[in-house]
């Protein structure tokens, strides 16, 4: 632990750097090339080897150090795109430099633990649900770890995700004038506004940790014409993925009722992979309790779910972490304001330092260990096959 420490220290001043550098250049879902760049020339500089458009994403890579034949193999996730309008509103640029911090320190100690540690760049987290897509393509197969670190206002050893789905939802009518002969028409917008009430009816029916919401993206052109046109998106979550299936088919109902009710029709269209939940491995968040004991960290659980993210699929290939730390003073809630003015202070910085401690020491008790390596793979296949 003394190593990590050291090397944790030496490479501290190069990552805070980044962190701000990002910071100050947030960059949208799927258009990191900034920060792509920032971090594959640090990488490069330390002696990687970079593979680029991992899962034929422009801005993803993946950095692989030394010979990379050793037994066992660790992805470390890196996040890094911004939220619009509120930047780094959800401390990617805090998560990601943790993460680079976390790679480059524990590079030199892949031959003591015969374990290949890989730090992989998956953009897009906000929008695109890039982890999907490398699930997908198997990317993620032969690991046998995944773990990453996200900001937070509490400290979580294992964040309660939820499954989602997110669909368009359009509903077709006809056009007329709305003064002169509205009865003409069949109005999407009216569909629209039962399709939410006919939710609104449904949340009193469906399991405690369901939740649906949604937007009028198009709401019609004019408001002298019926409108033609008009389409939501919906976020349908659960806290387990085998849920959604149910719930997609009762929300295609609200769906169903409101287009026959208006003389409309309707279709949907899936706009993100289906984000899972993510799995709780018992025995690796017990060593993260451990580790955060160690280095002083209160945890505050409280049971409460921490949104939804890509990282719940690769929980499904690979044992998977994502414990969090607080950054802010004020409890600021991510996707918040007040919560992007957190990522650039002494305390954002202190955390890059102790997230990259966090990881490292999950790493090396992990696999340092053949008892927590076996129980560890028993419980994910406890969980995937039975």
């Amino acid at each position: 632990m003394d190593r990590l420490s050291g090397r944790l220290q030496e490479f501290l001043p190069e990552i805070i750097a980044l962190n701000d550098y990002l910071a100050n250049h947030p960059e949208l879902s799927g258009e990191e090339y900034l920060a792509c760049k920032a971090m594959t020339n640090i990488l490069k500089t330390h002696g990687f080897q970079i593979e680029e458009k991992i899962a034929n994403l422009e801005t993803s890579f993946r950095g692989i150090y030394g010979a990379n034949n050793h037994t066992y193999k660790v992805a470390i996730l890196a996040e890094y795109d911004a939220l619009k309008d509120l930047g780094h509103g959800c401390g990617h640029c805090v998560s990601g430099s943790i993460s680079m911090l976390a790679a480059l320190a524990l590079a030199q100690c892949q031959e003591e633990l015969d374990t290949d540690i890989h730090i992989i760049g998956t953009p897009g987290e906000e929008l695109y649900a890039s982890k999907c897509d490398m699930v997908n393509l198997g990317v993620f197969d032969d690991y046998d770890l995944a773990i990453m670190l996200h900001l937070n206002n509490k400290n979580l050893i294992h964040s309660k995700l939820y499954a989602i789905d997110t669909f368009q939802y359009n509903f077709h009518g006809k056009a007329a004038h709305a003064a002169a002969a509205p009865w003409e028409g069949a109005n999407a917008l009216n569909a629209v506004q039962l399709f939410f009430h006919a939710m609104d009816m449904l949340r009193q029916h469906v399991l405690p940790d369901t939740k649906l919401h949604g937007i009028i993206v198009n709401g019609g052109s004019a408001a002298n014409i019926v409108p033609d046109e008009a389409s939501v998106e919906i976020n349908i979550r659960s806290g387990e993925t085998s849920y959604l299936d149910e719930l997609n088919r009762l929300v295609d109902d609200c769906a169903r009722g409101a287009a026959i009710a208006t003389q409309t029709t309707w279709d949907k269209s899936r706009t993100s992979d289906r984000n899972c939940e993510l799995l709780k491995n018992e025995t690796g968040v017990q060593v993260l309790g451990e580790i955060y004991r160690e280095l002083g960290i209160q945890v505050e659980d409280d049971g409460s779910f921490f949104g939804s993210s890509d990282i719940g699929n690769v929980s499904y290939k690979c044992p998977t972490f994502h414990p969090t730390l607080n950054i802010t003073e004020d409890r600021s809630p991510i996707h918040t304001q007040g919560f992007a003015n957190c990522v650039k202070t002494k305390k954002a910085h202190q955390a890059i330092e102790l997230g990259a401690k966090v990881i490292g020491m999950q790493i090396l008790k992990i696999f340092s260990s053949d008892e927590l390596i076996k129980k560890m793979k028993e419980d994910f296949n406890s969980m995937i096959y039975e």
